[in-house]
């Protein structure tokens, strides 16, 4: 199921999964947890990890509302912001929601439509490292059914479960 207002947010999502891609460049490591968010790494390609991605967000009943190509972007912008670093080979980040869980922690507080599209990332650096794949944390409280939710997408597309 989808959450109406996602189509509506897709500049706030380029946002969103902007600074979920910038949590990659802080070299996260295996289950490495960082203030802002989770990665696990892979020796699998992106294409695989993608797919992956994908098709545990489908699995649970979810649709991705849309796939922002980070990678694409900044790769695209690169010398238009006066940048010569090349950042990724790929990076995409699969926004969704959960019509359940986005309920529950709502009904909990509706301030926390502010979480609201999820995101789960794919990056890779280059072909010689691994892939990583995460997410944004959320705070304490009722959110954190919504990261266990992304944690078991994250671990499963990494091939960890």
């Amino acid at each position: 199921m989808v959450c109406w207002h996602h189509r509506r947010h897709v500049r706030l999502t380029a946002a969103a999964a902007a600074a979920l891609a910038a949590s990659f460049c802080g070299g996260l490591a295996g289950a490495a947890a960082a203030e802002t968010g989770v990665s696990y790494e892979t020796d699998a390609a992106f294409d695989d990890v993608a797919f992956a991605v994908e098709q545990a967000i489908v699995g649970r009943g979810l649709v991705v509302d849309h796939v922002s190509h980070v990678g694409e972007m900044l790769e695209r912008t690169r010398a238009d912001v006066g940048s010569d670093v090349k950042l990724f080979e790929a990076a995409d980040v699969y926004v969704f929601c959960s019509a359940v869980v986005s309920r529950q922690v709502m009904e909990a507080d509706p301030a926390n439509i502010a979480h609201c599209p999820y995101g789960v990332y794919v990056a890779s650096a280059g072909p010689d490292g691994p892939t990583t794949v995460g997410y944004r944390t959320y705070p304490e409280g009722p959110m954190q059914i919504v990261q266990s939710l992304l944690d078991e997408i994250a671990r499963e597309a990494a091939g960890l479960d």
